[in-house]
């Protein structure tokens, strides 16, 4: 059978780095927010929905989020450390907050939208877009419909956040996402690179959630409380991270059906409202008990990823210690509450 476009995965993802490149030089030379997130986002997004020929970077974009490990774990000092008791209250607000996500989304999907019991929880769940997929699909949920919702609470809140962020908050999003390669140590960017490699493989090992972030990190603060690094990693290395993570944004939609957009992708958008609401309401809570500033406030609490809210949290200058403190408490709970929640489900299904 004869194909007019070879789809081998070298060729889709040559097209699909071709296609992201365009996308962060037109966005850059337009001079637009975040150009090397939004760029490839766009771009990637309006292929999938054109149904060209593309695909993800696998592993490469893995090892790209080990990058913004590195620079949170960098971020974290000993002043930093010193603050964490003013984050306690804060903090413990996390649960409630997850407990109204669950007690409002799940009826959400499942009364308003028809999902199924392990869909619509997994589905109302604030995690990791791979983490609720994974999870859900082993309780018996729909991993196509718990994809599709997921990737559409990302994309949008992390399309909207940037003009809230200005216009709203007066955040300005100029602020240097890092010091060129060329002034740095190259001593430290060398281990910067170990520290990246060593936490990401040594957390799969281990079995640590969100490994390619989370494993990086340790290691990296665990450096920068000992003094041995004193900055977080070049400014090309947040540039390629955010390539990738916009890449991977718009591919989720890759194949999606009309069928699915007027059904699923609808709920989703439909939820992202569900959820700005409570985020505000907390966010405004927060604020108003003193107990945090706007900015790394409403990051802390918009329910997006955790990837992507760093970036947010780097270009806006806003506190990476508050920030990444908030959703790894939210990640948590619902990662430890996901497998509780699975046999629970199972229990009440029949047969």
């Amino acid at each position: 059978m004869r194909v007019s476009v070879p789809e081998t995965t070298l060729v889709r993802r040559g097209l699909t780095f071709l296609l992201a490149s365009a996308g962060g030089g037109l966005f850059w030379v337009l001079g637009l927010p975040l150009p090397f997130l939004f760029g490839p986002m766009a771009f990637c997004l309006a292929a999938a929905l054109a149904h060209l020929p593309i695909t993800g970077f696998g592993q490469v974009s893995v090892a790209a989020r080990t990058i913004l490990g590195v620079a949170v774990g960098a971020s974290i000092t000993p002043d930093v450390i010193a603050e964490l008791p003013r984050m306690a209250l804060s903090v413990a607000l996390i649960p409630v907050f997850i407990a109204l996500i669950a007690l409002v989304g799940v009826p959400f999907f499942r009364r308003l939208w028809g999902f199924d019991a392990p869909t619509a929880y997994y589905a109302a769940m604030p995690g990791g877009l791979q983490d609720m997929v994974i999870f859900g699909t082993e309780a018996g949920g729909n991993p196509r419909a718990l994809s599709l919702i997921h990737a559409t609470r990302v994309l949008i809140i992390v399309t909207l956040a940037p003009f809230i962020l200005s216009q709203f908050y007066g955040a300005a999003l100029t602020n240097p996402i890092g010091d060129p390669a060329a002034s740095l140590p190259w001593h430290e960017m060398a281990i910067m690179v170990v520290a990246a490699w060593v936490g990401w493989k040594g957390g799969v090992r281990l079995g640590l959630f969100g490994a390619s972030i989370l494993g990086p990190m340790i290691v990296t603060a665990a450096l920068s409380l000992t003094d041995v690094i004193h900055s977080r990693p070049p400014a090309e290395a947040i540039v390629v991270a955010q390539f990738f993570i916009g890449c991977g944004i718009g591919v989720h939609f890759l194949g999606v059906t009309w069928k699915e957009v007027t059904r699923v992708v609808a709920a989703g958008v439909a939820y992202v409202l569900v959820l700005a609401t409570l985020a505000a309401g907390f966010t405004g809570l927060v604020t108003a008990l003193g107990l945090g500033d706007p900015v790394p406030v409403f990051l802390a609490f918009a329910p997006g990823g955790q990837a992507e809210m760093t970036v947010l949290a780097i270009v806006t200058g806003a506190d990476l210690g508050f920030v990444i403190t908030h959703h790894l408490t939210r990640i948590v709970i619902v990662i430890v509450g996901a497998p509780v929640v699975a046999r629970i489900i199972a229990r009440g299904r029949p047969g």
